[in-house]
């Protein structure tokens, strides 16, 4: 579980740093006014990321249980342990209503 959370943490911070450089790279690309050869290097730069550089590829993960399914955004919680947070009342502000 924590495991996953790690990598998980990993990978986004790596994607945080590298994203800057492929704006650019890419805005460069698209440029009319720069030469073909260097719109080639870049077109290759870009082609050259690795796939884990990639947004599709991260998976958002529960804190807790390491569940991949049914996150809820907000609080980065599975729904079963949102939902078991909910009825002890650990989650502050938060009010049982109809389920």
């Amino acid at each position: 579980m924590n495991k996953y959370n790690l990598k998980e943490k990993r990978n986004r911070t790596a994607r945080f740093f590298i994203e800057d450089n492929q704006i650019i790279l890419k805005s460069i690309r698209q440029n009319t006014f720069i030469e073909k050869p260097t719109k080639l290097n870049t077109t290759l730069k870009i082609s050259n990321m690795t796939k884990y550089f990639n947004k599709i590829r991260f998976v958002n993960r529960c804190i807790l249980t390491g569940r991949k399914n049914h996150v809820h955004k907000l609080f980065r919680f599975s729904r079963l342990v949102f939902l078991r947070l909910a009825r002890n009342s650990d989650i502050v502000g938060l009010k049982k209503r109809v389920w």
